[in-house]
């Protein structure tokens, strides 16, 4: 069993930048693909963002290329998200997930989650 647990979410104004961490509970942190996905209000999960087990492969969603960046820390068993230029429409609860399957952007796919963390952008 891996717990996640997302913080760094908060209120922010369009063109503004906030930075998710999710730290996780077990040493075989680096074992995991980790991955961000969000979830809008009356809309579908989707995802964000992945990173492979070493960090040297990450995948993104077209809708934040060049705003968000993946990051991870092995040794403190810490997946980021940097989001940068932030939109209204980025206004979401973000989880952050832990997978086996590289590439994953499938939600199913995914074998434990966070909570979530409310990010909110106003115009």
């Amino acid at each position: 069993q891996v717990q996640l647990v997302e913080s760094g979410g908060g209120l922010v104004e369009a063109g503004g930048s906030l930075t998710l961490s999710c730290a996780a509970s077990r040493r075989t942190f680096s074992n995991y693909v980790m991955v961000w996905f969000r979830q809008a209000p009356g809309k579908e999960r989707e995802f964000v963002a992945a990173i492979s087990r070493s960090g040297r492969s990450t995948d993104y969603a077209d809708s934040v290329k060049g705003r968000l960046t993946i990051s991870r820390d092995n040794a403190e068993n810490t997946v980021y998200l940097q989001m940068n230029n932030l939109k209204p429409e980025d206004t979401a609860v973000y989880y952050c997930a832990a997978g086996s399957d590289w590439p994953i952007r499938n939600q199913h796919a995914v074998n434990y989650w966070g909570q979530g963390t409310q990010v909110t952008v106003s115009s």
